[in-house]
């Protein structure tokens, strides 16, 4: 140690999605009065923002979670937005509560988007170095986070020991990374990056319970090399919706919006596959940890549905700054001669030439039954873990859990109680919930089947949902807060339109909306309403889908406020489960391992049924815990 002691508020580790949200919502309390000093140590400040693999935002549930993210005040949707070069709605003819949108963003421009943002923050420091030492100390019977230890090529942080009084953890796919092609191996974790050795030392040090898992991207393509017009194009919508409340439509889209192309495998680079699977590190075991079910490898496609003839795959232009296309369809780790035969087997690819290879990645992750909701670690008050190191995946995900991690970090900070999104109230609620209840076997994904309450969780409705809650916790600007005035009462003005209008054929408009196939283009004709010019932009969503589902989502708050005072009442930190009599022990084995804070987390544990919960009551009751 160089003996030089730096101090912060609150320390982010990692320059990825997570931590850039965490750093960014902390920036934001800070800005609302509370004067945190925030340090951002990430391996290379020029790579923050990086997009690892498909330069895309958003998606099916995900696009929710961004909008999410947006209405608490974070950084993405504004990024997004800024950069995105083809925009789409999935699911656009389904009802509502599925539609998600997606960015397909230019990957230079959306990480040095994110690195402006950030360096616009006064609030905000960033420290160029690898964590090589978390720093705790004993207070009141709990261990308590003290700060960092500092590796860095830059004398003035080497060595240093950079004290906060919380530490936020995003690690993302660095921790021990090991990156395969064929039998070839390489630390790292990303294409021409080190690993971070000393995170994971540290963490099995201080007692966590570490795993591993591994995910995989696919090879890049040149574009001046493929058979591009001769491909079937998948294109965005003429006039997409931005991912920001922030964002002015006039001015929107930003970049030059790009096309893809759609091609697909073959049978002759299945055969090619299953010819070559012995050299597959998947299949050799090579790789032991486990992947993600829902975007398997190429080999686990051909492997797993070996009915299937052919896959999908899509090119997807990642710049206006490079010629480089992603092959979203065929992630791979086989050996690079048999990844250029399968490449070159795609009809419009016979000539393609190679500019990245496909490659797997493993990586160490902390089993998240050893966090809480609030993101901070149930064994080191005021360590915060966020990201793809509690066994998840994708962006979004991170980028949601950065929020959470990044608030209460702050809050931790500051002295003030920590605070967390319940299931009913947003989509990121759902994964805090998922992660701290359940044993991930498979990197997590956010899908709208998990949540039971998606009818309510509608990407249209983020900003009603949860600005209110955000500008609570010190996250939402002035101006943010003012949309969010000017939406709510243009939702009630157009509400008391529909409730008394006739469409042309004489019918009340309330009861007309409830037609199937009627949308919001319906509502903006019989109202005579034109979006962005007499209403608010969303605003006709919004009220066709509560009109139009109604009935439903009546029922589904009935029903949360019936389960609320269960689902929320809170467990006695330290309730020694295994002492109740009458509890199986499968069910006192996972209480003790997990430690649910409330009976609703308890209720969705593995292996825990209704009879178990009403034990448990019983001997809360009987403690004096209960109420």
């Amino acid at each position: 140690m160089s003996g030089v002691v730096r101090e912060f508020d609150v320390v982010v580790v990692g320059g990825g999605h997570a931590g850039a949200e965490a750093a960014w919502a902390c920036a934001n309390i800070a800005d609302a009065g509370a004067g945190l000093r925030v340090g951002l140590v990430t391996l290379d400040p020029e790579k923050i923002g990086a997009m690892s693999c498909n330069p895309a935002v958003g998606g099916l549930a995900k696009g929710q979670m961004v909008r999410e993210v947006d209405a608490l005040g974070g950084l993405m949707g504004l990024a997004t937005d800024a950069t995105g070069i083809m925009f789409k709605t999935l699911n656009a003819t389904r009802g509502p509560a599925v539609r998600s949108p997606r960015a397909q963003c230019d990957r230079h421009a959306y990480a040095r988007e994110v690195q402006r943002l950030l360096r616009s923050r006064e609030a905000i420091t960033i420290i160029g170095a690898s964590v090589e030492r978390i720093c705790t100390e004993a207070r009141g019977g709990r261990r308590v986070v003290r700060g960092v230890v500092l590796k860095s090529v830059d004398a003035a942080w080497d060595g240093v020991e950079v004290r906060a009084r919380a530490v936020v953890l995003t690690t993302g796919t660095f921790m021990r990374g090991l990156m395969h092609r064929g039998d070839a191996q390489t630390e790292g974790g990303r294409e021409g990056e080190g690993p971070a050795r000393g995170i994971s030392g540290a963490l099995r040090e201080m007692g966590f319970e570490l795993g591993r898992l591994k995910t995989g991207t696919p090879p890049r393509l040149r574009r001046g090399s493929l058979d591009w017009d001769g491909l079937d194009e998948d294109g965005g919508e003429v006039a997409p919706t931005p991912f920001s409340e922030m964002t002015e439509r006039g001015a929107f889209p930003v970049l030059e919006q790009v096309s893809c192309r759609v091609t697909r495998t073959t049978e002759a680079g299945h055969a090619l596959i299953r010819e070559n699977l012995h050299r597959a590190p998947m299949y050799t075991g090579q790789i032991e940890s486990v992947g993600p079910r829902y975007c398997p490898s190429i080999e686990d496609k051909v492997v797993r549905f070996a009915d299937r003839s052919s896959h999908h795959v899509f090119l997807e232009p990642e710049s206006h700054e490079s010629d480089w296309v992603y092959c979203n369809g065929i992630a791979t780790s086989l050996p690079v001669d048999v990844q250029e035969r399968l490449v070159h087997s795609m009809p419009g690819c016979e000539r393609a030439e190679v500019v990245q290879w496909g490659y797997a990645v493993e990586y160490d992750m902390v089993r998240p039954h050893q966090i809480d909701a609030t993101g901070m670690t149930k064994l080191v008050d005021g360590l915060f873990l966020a990201g793809q190191i509690n066994g998840t995946s994708g962006y979004e995900e991170a980028a949601g859990q950065g929020v959470v991690a990044g608030v209460n970090a702050a809050r931790w900070a500051m002295g003030e109680a920590l605070v967390t999104l319940g299931r009913e109230q947003a989509y990121i609620g759902v994964m805090m919930d998922d992660l701290v209840t359940k044993t991930p076997v498979e990197p997590y994904r956010m899908f709208t089947s998990r949540a039971e309450h998606r009818l309510i969780l509608r990407a249209d409705n983020a900003a009603d949902r949860l600005t209110e809650l955000g500008r609570a916790w010190g996250l939402v600007s002035d101006a943010r807060w003012a949309l969010l005035e000017r939406r709510r009462a243009e939702l009630e003005r157009v509400d008391v339109l529909v409730e008394s209008a006739r469409c042309a054929d004489g019918a009340w408009l309330r009861d007309a909306v409830r037609r199937p196939g009627y949308e919001a283009a319906d509502l903006a004709r019989d109202l005579a309403l034109r979006p962005g010019v007499d209403v608010m932009w969303g605003v006709l969503e919004t009220v066709h889908a509560e009109r139009a589902y109604e009935g439903y989502i009546r029922r589904q708050h009935a029903e949360i406020r019936r389960h609320s005072s269960m689902e929320r009442r809170a467990i006695p930190d330290g309730f020694d489960f295994a002492r109740i009599e009458g509890l199986r022990s499968e069910t006192k084995r996972n209480l003790s391992r997990f430690r649910p804070a409330t009976i609703g987390q308890a209720s969705r544990l593995e292996g825990v049924n209704p009879t178990d919960i009403t034990v448990l009551l019983v001997a809360m009751q009987r403690s004096g815990a209960a109420g």
